[in-house]
């Protein structure tokens, strides 16, 4: 049936109606029509109130689970998860079983949501069994339909095969992601090393982990001329670095995720480890510096960093924990509220929308009449309680469960599909 948005307002700086309360008729995947006042039978009125309607939000960082990790996440709960928080296209990390490094397991992903509502597109390995050594087949791959190519949330750790990625990856334009982390200075850390992790006696991750690498990357990029990503920047040196390499014309580009915007390693509940990520919640100064690196420009995008675990590994004693919590549902709501004073919801609806799309090259989709929807509904002030039973996701890891967000996503539409978020009802 067709669907009717009565006096919802455009959020696209693309488009001429931005800013603008319309009414929105869709029909079979398409948006029909655009205008001020539209009254049509046989249609499915939509009830909610002081909805805002943007393109389709897109997340570049998300472990899937499946294959491989069922126990985790399935592609069910994982594309569940993603549109109640408002995704209708989603990144997915290669570290999977089988890792996402043939044509095959390529167009698994892709065939597997040809026609759902969401789309995901797989992250290559850079390197074959990821093993940080020997690169994958990088052009099979990229003629499979890979958007990017990383080795996922293992580093990598040997300069060589940076300095050889980025320069094969130069044949077509493609971008290497990378997390920046050496593993020997960051070995056996717990949390971000500071006055906290010395109280909580927790052995401490060095910000120092994260810059050496960083530094490292921007010199082989600037050597290969090549195009970098950095995911998941947590230091002030680390964004001041990237700042100074875009002011040289460096091709590099980073994310944060939005949990890191959040929390500092002095708000972190002492042993609770929902509170336990890579990289770590780091000091206020380097909080401060990730919100004026979103402010001015020089983070590009906010991703979820999902990383679902299921209860055995993060039921233990904070050191023997896994690293990392879900982020799919709460990374709009986590970042609405907490860059408020640095960033409006417009701005962050831009990064979730076309700062993302660019960092892989993916085409813009267009909130016109005539075009394919591929839509986010929501209502940036509507507060509503990430409940354990609202969670989509087949893992709790979560330090949001039971708070109190600001900014619901009602609904996604992709083809031809409507996927309603039920916290917004709640």
């Amino acid at each position: 049936m067709d669907l009717l948005f009565k006096a919802v307002t455009i959020v696209d700086a693309a488009s001429d109606l931005n800013g603008q309360t319309v009414d929105l008729l869709l029909k079979d995947g398409q948006i029909k029509q655009i205008a001020s006042s539209i009254e049509a039978n046989d249609v499915q009125l939509i009830p909610a109130q002081g909805l805002h309607c943007s393109i389709g939000w897109f997340d570049l960082n998300a472990f899937s689970g499946e294959p491989g990790y069922e126990h985790r996440e399935t592609l069910q709960n994982f594309m569940n998860a993603a549109a109640f928080g408002g995704f209708t296209e989603v990144a997915c990390l290669p570290n999977l079983n089988p890792i996402i490094q043939s044509r095959s397991t390529v167009e698994y992903f892709k065939n597997f949501s040809s026609r759902g509502f969401v789309r995901l597109h797989p992250i290559a390995a850079v390197t074959h069994d990821i093993d940080g050594k020997d690169l994958s087949e990088i052009l099979d791959l990229k003629a499979a339909g890979a958007i990017a190519f990383s080795d996922g949330s293992d580093s990598l750790q040997a300069e060589d095969t940076v300095l050889k990625a980025l320069e094969y990856l130069k044949l077509f334009g493609g971008v290497l992601i990378n997390q920046p982390q050496n593993r020997k200075i960051a070995a056996g850390g717990q949390m971000h090393e500071g006055t906290a992790s010395t109280r909580l006696g927790l052995k401490g991750i060095p910000a120092l982990a994260e810059e050496v690498q960083i530094s490292r990357d921007l010199q082989l990029l600037r050597y290969t001329s090549g195009r970098l990503h950095l995911t998941q920047l947590s230091t002030a040196a680390g964004i001041n670095a990237v700042r100074e390499a875009k002011r040289q014309g460096l091709q590099v580009t980073c994310d944060v995720a939005a949990h890191q915007c959040a929390f500092t390693d002095e708000m972190v509940e002492p042993f609770d480890t929902n509170y336990k990520v890579t990289p770590p919640f780091r000091s206020e100064a380097d909080r401060a510096a990730i919100l004026e690196g979103l402010q001015d420009g020089t983070i590009d995008t906010l991703v979820s960093a999902h990383t679902p675990w299921n209860e055995e590994a993060k039921e233990l004693e904070f050191d023997l924990a896994d690293a990392g919590i879900i982020g799919l549902q709460t990374a709009f709501s986590v970042a609405n509220e907490t860059l408020s004073s640095h960033l409006s919801w417009r701005e962050v609806v831009e990064k979730l929308t076309v700062g993302s799309r660019a960092i892989v090259g993916l085409p813009v989709p267009s909130l016109a009449e005539g075009t394919s929807a591929n839509l986010t509904f929501f209502n940036p002030t509507k507060t509503w309680v990430f409940e354990e039973r609202l969670n989509a996701s087949a893992a709790k890891n979560s330090p949001f469960l039971g708070r109190e967000l600001k900014g619901c996503v009602y609904a996604t539409y992709l083809n031809g599909q409507l996927t309603v978020n039920p916290a917004y009802q709640n």
